[in-house]
């Protein structure tokens, strides 16, 4: 499939210019680019999250498209239920895309997550990960990496280690599984538009930087996103019908100098209790992990 760029980036927009988001959200930035890539024949489903109040509700909504609220806990059975309803209308056109936080996605969803992936229904799930619950005001969640600071782990930070969701995930041997990043736009394009010429079921876990929830500037999103997948913490990467590799600024970083993790938790206020001796070994993890990518 040819490469996105801003030149044949479709103009036509899903999502009105007023919403109820942070000043900096991540999420805006991988919503409005999702909804380019799925296009108008498509319904949404979404748990609570920071994406209700992104939207608003109806009639102030600040999406295009139909999007059904549902529980926290039901994300993965309610798309498996508006897929069926499509089947019955003869609407297989219809994209039926799951999205959701990383709250909803790898903790209270995973059980509705796992049956659709096990069934092999014909979605599309998406888990933009800010790494905490950051709706209700910053709570710890299973991919909240270790050491940082939340509302529920105040003093030195989560003592565990972040879950791997698209492991998990890739773990049912469905046909697509891939990462993709806020602060690489064309990248989740590509690969949300190619969710969409896919059969059975389809995960997209999404970096989402959140500025009030990581403490940052708002300024900084793109910046601290970057420095996630220039540091080799967060990889960007597909895995198609079993088969694994390195995608955009991921694969362009094999067998080059990547940039210290201490950069990366030092742009962010939820690392300031970091204890140096877990900089250094998250450092020989991440030096590990590339070495066995060549």
């Amino acid at each position: 499939m040819e490469k996105t760029t801003i030149i044949n980036l479709t103009e036509e927009e899903f999502v009105h210019p007023g919403n109820r988001a942070c000043s900096g959200c991540g999420l805006s930035i991988v919503y409005r680019m999702g909804l380019k890539a799925l296009g108008k024949d498509t319904v949404l489903v979404v748990p609570p999250s920071c994406l209700t109040v992104l939207q608003g509700l109806y009639p102030v909504a600040s999406t295009k498209l139909p999007c059904v609220n549902v529980t926290f806990a039901s994300t993965g059975a309610a798309a498996s239920g508006l897929r069926a309803a499509m089947r019955a209308l003869q609407r297989d056109d219809v994209n039926v895309v799951a999205w959701a936080g990383d709250g909803g996605t790898g903790d209270i969803g995973i059980q509705a997550l796992s049956g659709a992936c096990e069934r092999g229904e014909n979605i599309i799930y998406i888990c933009y990960d800010n790494e905490a619950y950051m709706n209700t005001g910053v709570q710890r969640s299973g991919t909240t990496p270790r050491g940082v600071l939340t509302t529920t782990t105040p003093i030195k930070g989560k003592p565990q280690e972040k879950k791997d969701v698209p492991a998990i995930i890739a773990a049912h041997g469905i046909g697509y599984v891939a990462t993709a990043s806020a602060a690489y736009p064309l990248d989740l394009y590509d690969k949300v538009k190619k969710a969409t010429t896919l059969p059975g079921p389809k995960y997209i876990h999404v970096h989402t930087p959140c500025p009030p929830g990581w403490n940052f500037e708002t300024r900084y999103t793109i910046k601290v996103g970057k420095l996630a997948v220039q540091t080799g913490l967060f990889m960007l990467y597909e895995i198609e019908n079993g088969e694994y590799r390195l995608t955009g600024a991921s694969e362009a970083l094999v067998g080059k100098p990547r940039r210290p993790v201490a950069e990366y938790f030092a742009a962010q206020g939820r690392f300031k209790s970091l204890d140096p001796a877990i900089v250094a070994a998250v450092q020989e993890q991440v030096d590990a992990r590339w070495q066995a990518q060549g």
